[in-house]
């Protein structure tokens, strides 16, 4: 029962910003980034409800060796994952949820 997923623009700007940071300093640093980020969306769509519920409708994830976590929202009816956010643990935590 696997997933789709898409990035709202939010987490698409969110995603794009910290790859730039890491590319700025260190081209192996943005590639395991990507790898990360990737294989995060990748554990998420093949069982979106196994991670934590942690907000009324958002679950996330966070990702290996890096201070980030994967913040979504599923639609069962269209077997969607929609990612809000790709959230840096450094940043204020009243923003970690967006609304969709």
């Amino acid at each position: 029962m696997s997933f789709h997923y898409i990035l709202h623009e939010s987490a698409q700007a969110d995603y794009e910003t910290s790859l730039k940071w890491y590319v700025d300093r260190s081209r192996q640093a943005a590639e395991n980034f990507v790898t990360a980020v990737e294989n995060g969306l990748h554990l998420i769509c093949n069982n979106p409800t196994r991670w934590r519920n942690t907000y009324r409708h958002f679950y996330e994830i966070n990702l290996k060796n890096y201070p980030f976590s994967i913040v979504y929202a599923i639609d069962e009816g269209q077997k969607m994952v929609i990612v809000t956010a790709i959230y840096h643990h450094k940043r204020n935590p009243r923003r970690k949820y967006r609304k969709l």
